[in-house]
């Protein structure tokens, strides 16, 4: 997957776990949690679908590598680059 691939699968999985927030307009650097309503469940929603759609298991410790969009990008595109 391209990098413009993995940004619009990570917005197009937030999307779905968070149908009432408009993703649209997502800053790259910006924390997600600040830009959405996103509390610590959804955030788990968002890891579980990584899991499910890509079969990506992010350990816990990682958990603060997906704080942004960009980092979401840069966490996965050599996990994703085969896909």
């Amino acid at each position: 997957m391209t990098r413009d691939q993995i940004k619009q699968a990570v917005i197009d999985i937030i999307s779905d776990v968070l149908p009432d927030d408009d993703c649209s307009e997502l800053e790259p650097d910006k924390n997600l949690r600040d830009q959405l309503d996103l509390d610590s469940m959804d955030f788990l929603d968002i890891v579980m679908e990584l899991r499910k759609q890509y079969g990506v298991e992010v350990p816990e410790e990682d958990y603060p590598k997906l704080a942004t969009l960009a980092g979401c990008i840069d966490y996965l595109e050599p996990k994703l680059q085969d896909q």
